[in-house]
């Protein structure tokens, strides 16, 4: 387990493989079956995954703002944006 760990704390390539690694991260924690050491790693590992993922959040947001001259246009219905 601790191999497993150790090679995981490299940065993650992608949003979505940091989420997968957390997901898995939390189904090890909530089985309950980790050592002490072990659980402690994982909740670092963790934290480290979330603030990768705020991130990554928060500058596709300021991209999106950008790409949208600051203006966030809700979409109606039928998928177009309104005026």
């Amino acid at each position: 387990m601790s191999k497993k760990l150790t090679a995981a704390a490299a940065p993650p390539a992608s949003f979505e493989e940091a989420m997968a690694e957390l997901a898995q991260l939390v189904t090890q924690m909530e089985a309950g079956q980790l050592p002490l050491e072990a659980s402690v790693a994982a909740y670092q590992r963790g934290s480290e995954l979330v603030k990768y993922c705020a991130a990554q959040l928060d500058g596709v947001e300021a991209q999106v703002k950008v790409l949208e001259a600051d203006l966030l246009k809700p979409f109606t219905d039928n998928g177009e944006a309104a005026q």
